[in-house]
């Protein structure tokens, strides 16, 4: 386990891959269960009213766009252990994200804890470009533009969805 911790924190320094992670889908499900139950947990400290439907369909937006992308590329095999990145990274941006959070008072301008939360989104995507960049076989510049573009749908579905 202290060895899949290793791996998952070296990805979130771009010197690991999905490749490097187990494979099945044992670890894709835990992690994956893992991911969904922390965001729900961060959405009730936060106190968002429709945090859950929202973490569940962000994370069901992504992990469908990879899916399909991946079985379109004919590299299906790569999907538990692309997910199990995606979600353990995920989980860690999680942990992070809420430590931010919690720390927001609304009463006051905080742009240091903006600044952080600005730096943390930036540094997420450019993590979720290095997995797509390795599940899907496609240079660093094309995982980029994936991520944002994944990224771009996911807010579009959610504000059409939630408002």
């Amino acid at each position: 386990m202290g060895r899949f911790v290793l791996i998952l924190l070296d990805m979130l320094r771009l010197r690991s891959a999905p490749q490097d992670v187990p494979p099945g889908w044992l670890f894709a499900g835990t992690l994956t269960i893992a991911y969904i139950a922390q965001g729900l947990v961060a959405d009730q400290i936060l106190g968002e009213s429709d945090g859950a439907p929202r973490s569940l369909l962000a994370i069901a937006i992504q992990f469908a766009a990879i899916a399909l992308l991946l079985r379109v590329r004919n590299f299906e095999a790569r999907l538990p252990q692309t997910l199990t990145a995606l979600a353990g990274t995920g989980f860690i941006f999680g942990l992070f994200s809420l430590l931010i959070l919690s720390r927001v008072d609304p009463g006051k301008p905080q742009p240091d804890l903006a600044l952080f939360y600005l730096i943390l989104f930036g540094w997420s995507l450019v993590v979720d470009a290095h997995i797509y960049r390795h599940a899907l076989s496609i240079k660093m510049n094309l995982g980029v533009l994936l991520a944002v573009l994944i990224f771009a749908v996911n807010f579009m579905v959610l504000n059409a969805v939630f408002g």
